[in-house]
């Protein structure tokens, strides 16, 4: 009995202390079993607070794949453990990723996704932290303080697919192909989070498999989910270069959605937590673990009380952090459609903590902004360099690095030229830059026919080969010959003088396409 009472009063001091139950010290070894994890969640069940604002609903989507594209995946890792601590319900949570990190040859501890928090720990810290962590084997594990939960992948592989991330935010199952069968299935009262990380272009969102999502198609399916009256109010952060351009002028104010973007319709978003920067990675790591908004995002959302704290509050603080106005490198936050839906508390869509509910809110917090950040568009190429810089001499490994740096260089070079080439061969030498370069006003959408700039791009990269993640970049420019009255035979007779032949890439995934 005195042994019994003993290994009890330890078990207690564990939980408490931090370090215990359903967490993993560095080594992997288990201290707590998952099964004990109810004592730390929310049941789920609804309190006073949670009866007076309906079901809430979450869709999490990492649009890439490839593990120079961790942070992605990461993020979507952490993004779901907060809205589990935040008292959302497993079946009221829509999971898209790849699942192509955990256990590729890249990755120094196989069977797990760290996040960025990581990176803010000293290595004592480290060493003995309980940390974000994914396993996928059938599911994803989380682990963080006093947390374990079982994240099930809804949509994986080929099924994180344009086709199924639109029917599941209109909640109809038999449009879907593969997966879970997992939609929102909402009700009027009903409030909608849609959390999508990714590379990005002028009109364009990535996916890991082709067609890419261009924005009409996604405003459409927003507009008809409004019309179906199945939501309350519905949240939309979109993590991806030029992500300004997904709404600009074309989400309409009175649809009870409120989004806001990485960056506005011009720039780039950026990568932190990647190598070589100040806090960087794990020395391992040869990857970015985050992204500067969605880590500003969450890691803000994990020391609030977000009872007290409201949207437009987050917004504020996350544009502060993500503009990283000391180093020059970061983006501008923008927010689009109905803004006034921003004073309410993000307590309607992500829960909150039970930890945090003492927490006061307030306009500073201690979350450090990185010294330096990482374009997106280059997050491969410092995976590539990384991994050759620290390959031993001699080593297949390094002749591999080596020869995925150069590819990578090739493809964008060769994009680069070539739609630079078009623009002359369609507009003339000095006119084609000026019609390429064109951004229209404020307010204003990419394009005025989006199956002109569609069927544009089908035709350049039949001639040319696929935009890919890097190309997305040019999207604005083939929106550009569109509004210019440019015809499908015209791209094509371009695009074949301009494109004699096509370099290869490092692989097939970096170089995905528009197209179906």
């Amino acid at each position: 009995m005195a042994l019994l009472a003993l290994s009890l009063l330890l078990t207690l001091l564990a939980v408490l202390s931090g370090t215990a139950v359903g967490s993993r010290d560095i080594s992997g070894d288990v201290i707590r079993m998952p099964s004990e994890a109810s004592r730390f969640f929310r049941s789920g069940a609804a309190s006073d607070d949670e009866a007076t604002v309906g079901t809430r609903w979450a869709v999490l989507i990492a649009g890439s794949n490839g593990y120079w594209n961790y942070r992605h995946q990461a993020d979507v890792c952490h993004a779901y453990q907060l809205l589990r601590q935040g008292g959302l319900k497993e079946e009221n949570i829509i999971v898209f990723m790849y699942d192509d990190i955990a256990f590729n040859e890249e990755n120094p501890r196989p069977g797990v996704i760290i996040t960025a928090r990581m990176a803010l720990m000293s290595i004592k810290e480290y060493q003995r932290s309980v940390y974000f962590r994914c396993q996928l084997t059938e599911n994803i594990q989380i682990v963080s303080p006093h947390v374990v939960d079982f994240l099930w992948q809804d949509y994986t592989g080929e099924d994180v697919n344009v086709r199924n991330f639109l029917a599941v935010i209109l909640g109809n199952k038999t449009a879907l192909t593969g997966g879970s069968g997992k939609v929102v299935d909402s009700g009027p009262n009903d409030h909608i989070f849609i959390y999508y990380t990714d590379h990005g272009g002028p009109g364009v969102l990535g996916m890991p498999t082709s067609p890419y999502l261009y924005a009409d198609d996604l405003i459409d399916v927003l507009k008809k989910k409004h019309a179906s009256g199945t939501y309350q109010s519905l949240v939309f952060y979109l993590e991806a270069c030029e992500s300004g351009s997904i709404f600009e002028g074309l989400l309409p104010d009175g649809l009870n959605i409120y989004a806001t973007t990485a960056a506005n319709a011009e720039e780039s978003s950026w990568g932190t937590y990647c190598p070589g920067e100040t806090p960087s990675p794990p020395p391992e790591y040869e990857t970015c673990l985050g992204d500067l908004y969605s880590v500003a995002w969450m890691e803000d959302s994990d020391i609030h009380n977000l009872k007290s704290e409201t949207l437009h509050q987050q917004y504020e603080l996350v544009k502060r952090r993500t503009a990283n106005d000391d180093f020059g490198m970061g983006s501008h936050v923008m927010q689009y459609g109905d803004v006034g839906l921003s004073k309410e508390n993000l307590f309607l869509y992500m829960g909150t903590n039970p930890a945090n509910d003492n927490y006061t809110f307030v306009d500073e917090n201690s979350l450090r902004t990185p010294s330096k950040a990482t374009n997106q568009r280059d997050a491969d190429l410092v995976h590539f360099w990384d991994k050759y810089r620290k390959a031993p001499e001699g080593s297949n490994r390094k002749v591999v690095a080596q020869k995925q740096f150069v590819e990578a260089m090739s493809h964008r070079m060769h994009l680069d030229h070539s739609i630079k080439l078009i623009g002359k061969l369609l507009f003339g030498i000095e006119k084609g830059p000026e019609v390429l370069n064109t951004v229209r006003p404020v307010g204003k959408p990419l394009v005025d026919d989006w199956d002109c700039l569609k069927s544009l791009v089908r035709t350049f990269e039949m001639h040319c080969g696929s935009l890919s993640q890097y190309g997305m970049k040019h999207m604005r420019s083939v929106a550009n010959i569109c509004n210019a009255g440019i015809q499908k035979d015209k791209m094509a007779e371009a695009s074949a003088q301009a494109c004699v032949s096509v370099p290869p890439g490092p692989w097939s995934s970096l170089h995905k396409g528009f197209s179906a």
